[in-house]
């Protein structure tokens, strides 16, 4: 799989962008706040349906379109095995009070810290179409399978739990669609049910209410849980061969799940779990009463890292966390490729400067056997011109492209 041809209108400063991408490793470099990692943005966008950079999609639409009637645009074409798709999202902006909310239409990301000064009064309403059929993002999700690596990628070490559900959620539902139909329902129950508790908490609920939410939310919790494990025990395979390759075998890493569902009982069969979910539900029931929200369930899990029997959360240097985080992108990507047969698009924002000549060597040798990857750099001589197979070289200024002596069209 890969993106064969990006374009943009009005997203954040390209008025209009039309970039052909080759196969191969396509290295973009220029000085920060040109655009580059904006370029991977829209490139990720194609894939989870939603900007990793902001909770406000609003800010994706160029400043000089941002008003009423104002649009932006991000379109691209995928070569697949045996098929081309072009996938368009779109975005319309429109005054706040009519705007439809679109949140949790996508699994979590994880918000960056770019973010363009706000414009009162205005929202957007986003249109995705894949080969002309309109789409949800819920739908868009899994078409085109992508991992991103960023320098804020330290924080699935040392960031909270919300960031490592987040990658965790992203990565299954690539994968599985189910799984993401299954993590939107728990949501809308998961708001349903704190709702309840509110009003009960003000008397103007029964408490016999709680009955149904309680056997909605320990029916699909536990299956959310119980993917998860799976996940993680397929993942920390991957992770060990990542680990070691990147330590040069001088480090053992463990990843450990840690559900706060269950809290260590196992269970040994879905249909048990989710009778383990709702005894929790019940012993948790005036605790709840008394917070107004629900303390149990998989909104709260967590995993944790260890290297050599320590946890990295809280010991890891910024080194050790750097790697750690690398490892854990790295075998995101052989899990889209084992279990989609099919190898995700890669992109790399300006990760390689913080890396020491063995990490950096390494990182590009094993992204190198993919079909295509995106690497975003202020310093072009971080990538070795001669030892890589198959790079293309762009450099990008403002919102103009240029490719050897060629300007991409950006008019």
């Amino acid at each position: 799989m890969y993106l064969s041809h990006l374009s943009l209108t009005n997203f954040r400063n390209f008025p209009h962008l039309e970039l052909d991408l080759p196969l191969g490793i396509s290295v973009i470099s220029g000085a920060n706040a040109q655009g580059k990692t904006s370029l991977l943005e829209a490139m990720y966008l194609l894939a989870i349906a939603r900007s990793f950079r902001t909770e406000n999609e609003h800010e994706v639409v160029n400043w000089a379109a941002s008003g009423e009637g104002g649009s932006a645009l991000v379109g691209g074409t995928i070569e697949k095995k045996d098929q081309r798709l072009k996938v368009y999202v779109g975005y319309q902006c429109v005054p706040t009070q009519s705007a439809p909310s679109i949140a949790e239409t996508a699994p979590d990301h994880h918000p960056g810290s770019s973010r363009a000064p706000d414009r009162p009064g205005f929202g957007v309403r986003k249109q995705i179409k894949v080969s002309r059929i309109r789409r949800s993002a819920s739908e868009l999700v899994g078409v085109v399978n992508a991992v991103l690596f960023t320098a804020e990628d330290i924080e699935l070490v040392h960031g909270p739990p919300s960031v490592r559900r987040r990658f965790l959620d992203i990565l299954m539902s690539q994968v599985d669609r189910a799984y993401l139909k299954t993590l939107q329902r728990y949501q809308r129950v998961l708001h349903q049910r704190n709702r309840l508790l509110k009003l009960l908490q003000d008397k103007r609920a029964g408490l016999e209410e709680l009955d149904f939410w309680d056997q909605e939310l320990s029916k699909e919790g536990a299956s959310i849980v119980w993917q998860r494990q799976e996940a993680l025990g397929f993942l920390e395979v991957l992770c060990k061969v990542e680990h070691d390759q990147l330590t040069g075998g001088s480090e053992n890493l463990l990843t450990e799940y840690r559900p706060q569902l269950y809290l260590g009982n196992a269970a040994k069969d879905l249909g048990e779990l989710e009778q383990v979910f709702a005894e929790a539900l019940s012993a948790s029931r005036n605790k709840e009463l008394r917070l107004g929200s629900t303390t149990v369930g998989p909104h709260r899990d967590d995993f944790k890292v260890w290297v050599n029997n320590i946890d990295m959360g809280t010991y890891a240097s910024r080194g050790q966390a750097r790697t750690v985080a690398l490892t854990l992108r790295l075998a995101e990507a052989a899990y889209l490729s084992s279990a989609r047969q099919e190898e995700p698009i890669v992109l790399l924002d300006d990760v390689l400067s913080e890396l020491d000549s063995f990490r950096r060597s390494h990182v590009l040798e094993k992204v190198s056997q993919y079909q295509q990857v995106v690497i975003t750099t202020t310093d072009s001589e971080t990538i070795p011109r001669c030892s890589l197979p198959n790079v293309t070289y762009f450099e990008v200024q403002g919102s103009e492209l240029t490719s050897g002596s060629a300007l991409v069209d950006s008019a």
